[in-house]
């Protein structure tokens, strides 16, 4: 069984300009991915797309999750919450409600499980408190348990945000650029804690990156992306400058030099975060 199956999944903006283009794509269980492309290429509408946030086309197409459609045919499926238990996402700016303790955001991610009144109440039960406190163990963030997540740096609110998936029980990660508003060190250790969930827990993760180096050292198989459309599906190894080139033009400067691609930082007016 494939974790993820896509069939000829396309999506066009009202311009008519395609932002996704017949795409076929299998991710099987356990793989770590990297998805590159230089900015506006598809990465994050195709994320989005595989978790259900996103429509496409109203064509024939398929998204499949663990062997359960989430969209057919330009239509998100009834049972798409269901699905989306399996599935952790993790975004650019962390995604946390700053307000709240990083053990509360943590704990977010057991309340699909939870009945009604505990959710309403904020009450969680003791397994899933020492599940919180195990998966922020795991991330190296357990001494920040009770602080609130607007004191965290910028790559401990994503650690936070994967011990999120693991108090999920995700079965699958997809990240959207997670390491595009964080300096470089604490760039690898987001990376590694990824590695760890494929690694140590099975999980499947695809990672959309800029960088072809990270991908090539933590990702055994890359995914690149050209304006819509897979121009490469195979080894990073094989990722060379030359190969980057030929495939994207002018445009590989983005991924060959870090420093040059708009970073999430850029984009939001913000700099980036250490550990």
């Amino acid at each position: 069984m494939d974790a993820i199956r896509i069939e000829r999944l396309s999506k066009s903006f009202d311009s008519g300009r395609k932002a996704l283009d017949e795409i076929n794509l299998r991710v099987g269980v356990g793989e770590m991915v990297a998805l590159i492309g230089a900015s506006g290429s598809g990465k994050s509408t195709l994320l989005r797309h595989i978790a259900g946030f996103t429509a496409s086309d109203l064509q024939p197409s398929r998204i499949e999750i663990l062997g359960r459609p989430i969209q057919q045919d330009g239509r998100i499926v009834r049972e798409v919450r269901r699905i989306r238990r399996d599935i952790g996402f993790v975004f650019q700016q962390f995604n946390l409600v700053h307000r709240l303790t990083v053990e509360t955001n943590v704990l977010i991610g057991a309340l699909s499980r939870l009945p009604l009144w505990r959710r309403l109440t904020g009450r969680f039960p003791r397994a899933e408190r020492e599940l919180m406190l195990a998966a922020l163990g795991e991330v190296g963030i357990a001494h920040k348990a009770a602080e609130r997540a607007s004191n965290l740096s910028g790559g401990q609110q994503q650690r936070a945000a994967l011990a999120r998936a693991l108090v999920q029980r995700a079965r699958l990660i997809l990240a959207d650029e997670p390491i595009a508003s964080l300096d470089p060190a604490s760039s690898r250790r987001v990376m590694d804690m990824m590695r760890m969930l494929n690694r140590d827990h099975g999980l499947t993760v695809v990672v959309s990156l800029h960088q072809v180096d990270i991908a090539m050292e933590y990702c055994p198989r890359t995914i690149a992306l050209r304006d819509g459309r897979v121009v490469y599906d195979g080894p990073s190894a094989a990722l060379t400058p030359a190969l980057l080139q030929q495939l994207y033009g002018s445009a590989a400067r983005e991924l060959l030099e870090p420093d040059a691609a708009p970073s999430a930082a850029t984009r939001f007016g913000a700099q980036p975060r250490a550990a």
